[in-house]
């Protein structure tokens, strides 16, 4: 079955960029019944769509977070990547990657998820 987990550095210094990266098994992200996304959840806030990334490699980015984000992707490691430029405080939080059904838009794998905290 798939599964996918998190991983970078749980501490990073405003102004710099956030780095995490996906690694998936058992399902390749290139096939096309899926997409790839990251999702946050801020402390006691709710669930914040970042963006993902299709099967086909484009990357789709929501409105607020498009100007610092870029999603990518390592074929041939079966990854996908978040950066995220210029961090604040406000984007501490727990960040989720997730696998998208192309046909129902449904996030039907998470990864455990993993804090990333901004701080000086």
């Amino acid at each position: 079955q798939v599964q996918l987990a998190e991983s970078g550095p749980g501490l990073v210094k405003p102004s710099q960029t956030l780095s995490l990266t996906c690694t998936v098994s058992g399902e390749s992200i290139t096939t096309n019944d899926y997409h790839w996304s990251w999702i946050r959840q801020p402390p006691r806030k709710g669930l914040e769509r970042i963006g993902y990334i299709d099967y086909s490699g484009s990357t789709y980015y929501s409105p607020s977070l498009k100007g610092r984000t870029t999603i990518s992707r390592d074929t041939s490691k079966n990854q996908f990547t978040l950066q995220l430029s210029s961090v604040t405080p406000e984007d501490t939080a727990v960040y989720y990657c997730a696998r998208v059904a192309a046909a129902s838009w449904d996030h039907d794998r998470w990864g455990q998820g993993t804090l990333v905290t901004v701080s000086s």
